[in-house]
């Protein structure tokens, strides 16, 4: 398996266990998409906005996807969510809830605020496999992107 090259993935996961496990299982999948991490809800609108540590600096990429765990600090991801999708400017930048809840409560209410997908992460290490080889299957080699860069 091999992604495009100008897709950029933005993953934002407070987890640094959870975040590494990520990368080696796109790594193990030869995913060539350039990976960005944010490690809660307020670094996400920074980088996306450009502000804070990454005022000004010419090698912020707009993401393709944008991987969410639900539960940050400070800005969670459900604030995140409803947030990026109320903005004209990310509005349409697809987000993948990534999470721990299987609350049908917390998917019905992602979807209401315009999530694109909600995947829960396994415990066992084999489906979690499973469960990334889909995401990258699909969000990073099969489905079309907008190119809009506002």
């Amino acid at each position: 398996m091999t992604a495009t090259l100008e897709k950029i993935l933005l993953v934002a996961e407070d987890s640094d266990e959870d975040f590494v496990v990520l990368q080696r299982l796109m790594k193990q999948f030869q995913v060539q998409t350039s990976v960005y991490r944010c490690v809660d809800g307020d670094e996400v609108l920074d980088f996306l906005c450009q502000e804070g540590e990454y005022e000004n600096s010419p090698t912020v990429p707009r993401p393709a996807a944008i991987l969410l765990d639900l539960n940050l600090p400070g800005l969670d991801g459900r604030e995140l969510l409803e947030q990026l999708k109320q903005d004209e400017n990310f509005k349409t930048i697809p987000i993948i809830i990534f999470t721990t809840s299987s609350n049908p409560e917390d998917i019905e209410w992602c979807y209401q605020q315009g999530a694109n997908g909600y995947l829960i992460k396994p415990v066992n290490a084999l489906e979690l496999r499973k469960t990334i080889r889909s995401f990258v299957e699909y969000w990073l080699e099969s489905n079309v992107f907008a190119c809009s860069t506002s």
